[in-house]
């Protein structure tokens, strides 16, 4: 009966099948780059990923520079009596309990850091984000004598920090160094996760 009406079914559903089958070709060759777009590209995943150092080399009292995300990562080997400075400085420093600052929750205590001989911070001062230099001498007569047990001095505008990255008082800068994500395995060292 459908032919005698020229209507041929058989045909229109072959077309209907072909044209479904090419709209749905067109919508996932739109959709693609769409989607793509949504994954970071591997310059982004580069940046973001985690970084890992080595740092059984390091000696005692010397600091090297790790790259994350763009930003300088100071790691600083403390010796002992390093970190027997860190209690005395606390009446001259505006943040000494790290309240107001930025650090994961294991570096929540005075040597802002897992283990006490070991310090990680972001090595960009708080006040306008210039590269503080590392400053481990005690009693530095341009950095306030009697006064500096050792840490880190921006010269840009005159912020200090001591030896765990805790902003002295009345300096530009308002808070502590930024204690990143890290964790230690042996002597590696991973900065961008816990």
């Amino acid at each position: 009966m459908s032919q005698a009406e020229g209507v041929n079914v058989q045909r229109r559903r072959v077309l209907i099948a072909s044209t479904a089958v090419i709209g749905a070709a067109g919508v996932a060759a739109v959709a693609t780059p769409f989607v793509r777009s949504w994954t970071p590209s591997a310059k982004a995943e580069a940046a973001g990923a985690a970084v890992t150092q080595d740092i059984a080399s390091i000696e005692e009292g010397q600091m090297i520079v790790v790259k994350y995300r763009g930003k300088p990562i100071y790691v600083v080997k403390r010796t002992e009596d390093m970190v027997n400075t860190l209690e005395p400085v606390e009446s001259l420093l505006a943040d000494p309990d790290s309240s107001a600052s930025l650090q994961p929750e294991y570096a929540k205590n005075q040597t802002r850091s897992i283990e006490p001989s070991l310090l990680v911070v972001e090595g960009v001062c708080t006040h306008l984000g210039c590269a503080p230099n590392y400053r481990p001498e005690v009693g530095a007569a341009d950095l306030g004598g009697n006064d500096w047990y050792g840490g880190f001095f921006c010269p840009c505008h005159g912020s200090k920090y001591d030896l765990a990255g805790r902003v002295y008082s009345g300096v530009p800068a308002p808070t502590n160094l930024p204690v990143p994500e890290y964790s230690m395995a042996g002597t590696i060292l991973t900065v961008g996760e816990a």
